[in-house]
C-alpha cells in the first residue's frame, strides 16, 4: 500500500508538471508551483549531499526554507557542521493551509507565507518567513496591504526602543535606509497597525520565531514578492499545526506541532467528516507515526476509492 502510494505521489506531480506545461516542476529554486484542480499538496521533498562547507542554513536558504524547517525535517543532523557526505532532507513539499485560496495566507505554526496569484488559479508561491517571539506575538485574522514601501525608514516604536536602551543597545528615533535597516529593501504594510511583512539585513535568522511581530521574509523573496502584490490584497494569518489534504487519491498530513505541547487527540486532527466520509480509508498507524516523528514533512496517511478516476494507473511492483 505504501509503495502504491510513493508511485501515486510520483506519477501526480509528472502529471501535474504535463498538464499545466510546468518545464521545471524539479526546480531545486522555486517559489512557484504548480496547482492542479482538486489538489491539496504541492511540491516535492527529495535529499541533497552536503559538502564540507556547508551549513543546514545555507542549504535551507538555497531552496527557500528557513532555520526551523530544516531543523525539523533533519533532527539527528547538526545545523552548523552537517558533515560532508551526509544526506540532508530538503522539504520543499507542502499541504496547502486549510483557508480561502485567495491573496496571502500565512500559518505560523509552520511559519510560511503563501500567495496565489489571482490572475493564474493554477499555481500558489510559498516562502520562509520568521513569526513574532513570545510575548510579541503576530497577530492572527484577516487584513489586507494596505501600503507598500521600497527602501523604507523604520520609525521603532517606543516599546522596542526602551527594550533595546534596557539592553544597552540604544535605537535612533528613525532608521534610514540601508544596510542596518532591519526591515531591508521592501516593506507591505497591513491593516493591522504596526505589522508588516518585509524583508531583513539578518537573513541567516529567518525561519524562527524572533521578530516583534512583524513577518520577516529573505531578501531575494521579499524583492520577487513585492512587485507581484498589489495593494488591498487580503491577507489571512492562520495557525495550523495540523494541515490534511489531497494529492490525486492519496491523503497526507503534515505536521508542525510545537514539542512541548500535548498531542491532539486524533480524532480532532482527522475530524469525522472525513474518515466517515465513504470510500476513504485511513492507515490510523501511519496518523500516529506522523504525528510522533513531527517533521513538517507531509506524510501519506490514506486514500479514498479510485474507483471510477480515469487518471488513476494502478502499478504493480
Amino acid at each position: 500500500m505504501r509503495k502504491q502510494a510513493r508511485w501515486n505521489l510520483f506519477r501526480t506531480i509528472l502529471l501535474n508538471a504535463w498538464l499545466l506545461g510546468i518545464p521545471d516542476a524539479f526546480s531545486t529554486v522555486q517559489t512557484a508551483y504548480p496547482l492542479a484542480q482538486g489538489n491539496d499538496v504541492i511540491g516535492l521533498a527529495f535529499y541533497v549531499r552536503a559538502r564540507q562547507e556547508d551549513t543546514l542554513l545555507d542549504i535551507g536558504r538555497h531552496n527557500g526554507l528557513g532555520y526551523d524547517e530544516m531543523k525539523q525535517a533533519n533532527p539527528d543532523l547538526d545545523m552548523w557542521v552537517p558533515g560532508e557526505g551526509q544526506n540532508v532532507l530538503v522539504p520543499t513539499f507542502f499541504v496547502l493551509p486549510d483557508a480561502p485560496r485567495k491573496g496571502i495566507v500565512l500559518n505560523l505554526a509552520e511559519k510560511r507565507l503563501y500567495y496565489f496569484p489571482p490572475e493564474n488559479p493554477q499555481e500558489v508561491r510559498t516562502y520562509a518567513i520568521s513569526i513574532g517571539r513570545e510575548g510579541w506575538n503576530t497577530p492572527l485574522g484577516r487584513f489586507f496591504i494596505l501600503r507598500k514601501d521600497k527602501d523604507p525608514a523604520w520609525y521603532p516604536p517606543a516599546s522596542i526602543r526602551r527594550e533595546h536602551a534596557a539592553e544597552g543597545r540604544p535605537l535612533p528615533a528613525v532608521v534610514p535606509p540601508g544596510p542596518d535597516n532591519p526591515l531591508g529593501r521592501y516593506a507591505l504594510r497591513l491593516s493591522a497597525r504596526g505589522y508588516l511583512i518585509h524583508g531583513t539585513n539578518k537573513p541567516w535568522g529567518l525561519g524562527m520565531e524572533v521578530s516583534h511581530g512583524c513577518i520577516r521574509m529573505y531578501p531575494e523573496n521579499i524583492a520577487e514578492l513585492f512587485p507581484l502584490v498589489p495593494v488591498k490584497t487580503p491577507v489571512n494569518i492562520v495557525d495550523q499545526p495540523y494541515k490534511l489534504g489531497w494529492l490525486g487519491e492519496d491523503l497526507y498530513l503534515e505536521v508542525h506541532r510545537k514539542r512541548e505541547k500535548n498531542v491532539e487527540p486524533l480524532e480532532k486532527i482527522l475530524p469525522p467528516q472525513l474518515t466517515q466520509m465513504p470510500g476513504v480509508q485511513i492507515d490510523w498507524e501511519a496518523v500516529k507515526a506522523a504525528v510522533k516523528k513531527n517533521t513538517g514533512v507531509p506524510q501519506w496517511v490514506g486514500s479514498r476509492n479510485k474507483r471510477g478516476n480515469p487518471l488513476y494507473l494502478d502499478m504493480i511492483f
